[in-house]
């Protein structure tokens, strides 16, 4: 039958010499993988780049549940994040979003506040002319609820450790081990207190801001032990040193 959904691009792989196979996490089915003929023919730059990560699209393409391959048929821009690819550095915060998307979305079922969550990032991100070095990592915490695992806030500035297991702010290091230090933990507590537009407001070294991310990436892999290595993470500590 055919599927009409929006959807948001996450990965393309090479599938002939003239087709590709686009990963796509769509607001009504979840995520999908669709084959789109004759995208790196002579004649299909224009809508190659559309397929970029982070693109948002109208679609409507042939669905069938028991196949895992969707066939598309036809398709709409529905939010292009022009100012992101125009912006080295909003460039690459779209790629790693998008590959950690790609590793910790498996399930094809639909969550429509997730997609929506995702979108109205990709949209804030594309029009923030400024103040988006820490936009990362405040999406990677926001993230984290609807995969849920969301850390808990700190409600007492003597808890000086944040404990990687069970998502809560302690006051003594926790046995385990994966916790974060005191400096770490402060700064992490700021972060799961606010928006994005307070985002901006966290003051961090190159160095520092590093290590968050180092942190909030070991979160994610203890609370999901499939989480691939990402491998646009070390482009983007350097873009943002």
């Amino acid at each position: 039958m055919l599927q009409k959904t929006k959807g948001i691009i996450l990965h393309q792989i090479k599938y002939t010499d003239s087709g590709v196979i686009v990963q796509v996490y769509t607001r009504d089915l979840g995520r999908v993988s669709i084959i789109i003929k004759g995208m790196r023919s002579r004649n299909s730059g224009k809508h190659n780049v559309l397929f970029q990560p982070m693109f948002v699209l109208d679609l409507i393409f042939y669905y069938r549940e028991s196949r895992a391959v969707q066939i598309l048929k036809e398709f709409t821009v529905s939010y292009s994040p022009a100012e992101i690819y125009a912006d080295v550095r909003k460039s690459c915060i779209a790629v790693f979003l998008a590959e950690i998307l790609t590793s910790v979305l498996k399930e094809e079922s639909p969550n429509p506040d997730l997609f929506d969550y995702i979108e109205d990032s990709v949209r804030y991100l594309d029009k923030c002319d400024s103040g988006f070095a820490n936009f990362h990592i405040a999406f990677l915490v926001g993230l984290s609820s609807f995969l849920g695992f969301e850390p808990g806030n700190r409600d007492d500035p003597g808890k000086k450790y944040f404990d990687l297991v069970n998502g809560s702010f302690v006051r003594l290091p926790p046995i385990n081990s994966a916790y974060a230090d005191p400096q770490i933990s402060e700064i992490l507590a700021e972060f799961f207190r606010v928006s994005f537009d307070r985002m901006g407001n966290i003051p961090l070294t190159g160095s520092l801001r590093n290590e968050v991310l180092e942190t909030i990436i070991k979160y994610f892999s203890i609370h999901l032990p499939g989480l691939k290595k990402i491998n646009s993470l070390d482009i983007l500590k350097e873009i943002f040193t």
